[in-house]
């Protein structure tokens, strides 16, 4: 799928614009392919493009079973500072979790939208680390920990913001930062800190979207980066003879 993956991508990326404009069901309707697990997971959320894309590479690329790729309340997860979170998607095999996802879009109110995502990705992921070292999923290996964002690409994202400054000076990189370069930061700090182990940045809007164009402004970032640092984690724990068995 690699040698297709920005194809994939954009099937991803346009059918979060239908899904926007209500026309998801209909385009699902007129494909024949869409039966059993593709039905399961693209269940009119807008940014189940994404999770069924990552369930189609984690079965082509690791040959793990689909019944072990957790969607939504199936991938409902232990927490530490909280009793439990339900992620977007959750690999879990045997018993031991290899991997928690996280998929989210920015379109509208940026303003107040962007400290809301802000402080959930940054609460969710420490929490799940924190569960990890206190060995609520032992015995499993540290989990691959994962948050994909699709951002609108305007005017209005990318026109440089001011801060309130009162008290004390902002970052920096924080200074004449639009609502772009501030979600970008986001990403990259969170990578570079190994709050995740992957991160993954799109941007787009609905004039363009819905016919699947987007672009990435950070090869760090970049969805296929996202995506085989994730296969080649499942790849190294995942048993051989699991690999020999899962599609008998």
């Amino acid at each position: 799928m690699f040698e297709d993956i920005d194809r994939e991508v954009s099937d991803a990326v346009q059918y979060y614009y239908q899904t926007l404009r209500g026309q998801a069901a209909e385009h699902e309707e007129s494909e024949t392919e869409v039966k059993g697990r593709r039905s399961e997971v693209l269940g009119g959320q807008q940014m189940d493009g994404f999770a069924w894309l990552i369930e189609e590479l984690l079965v082509e690329q690791t040959s793990i079973n689909a019944d072990y790729i957790k969607h939504d309340y199936q991938a409902t997860l232990p927490g530490y500072y909280r009793p439990e979170k339900e992620w977007d998607t959750a690999v879990v095999y045997d018993d031991q979790l290899y991997a928690a996802l996280e998929y989210k879009s920015q379109g509208s109110s940026i303003g107040n939208n962007l400290n809301n995502r802000t402080e959930e990705a940054i609460g969710s992921n420490t929490d799940i680390q924190k569960a990890y070292e206190e060995g609520l999923f032992e015995p499993s290996p540290a989990p691959w920990v994962g948050y994909l964002i699709l951002m609108v690409d305007n005017k209005a994202s990318q026109k440089p913001r001011q801060l309130r400054q009162p008290n004390f000076p902002a970052d920096d990189e924080f200074q004449g930062a639009s609502y772009v370069d501030r979600m970008e930061l986001l990403c990259l700090r969170m990578l570079r800190q190994r709050l995740v182990d992957g991160a993954g940045f799109l941007l787009s809007n609905e004039e363009i979207g819905i016919d699947g164009e987007y672009r990435e402004p950070n090869e760090e970032l970049a969805f296929e980066r996202f995506a085989r640092s994730l296969i080649s984690h499942v790849n190294g724990h995942l048993p051989e003879d699991a690999r020999a068995s899962s599609h008998e």
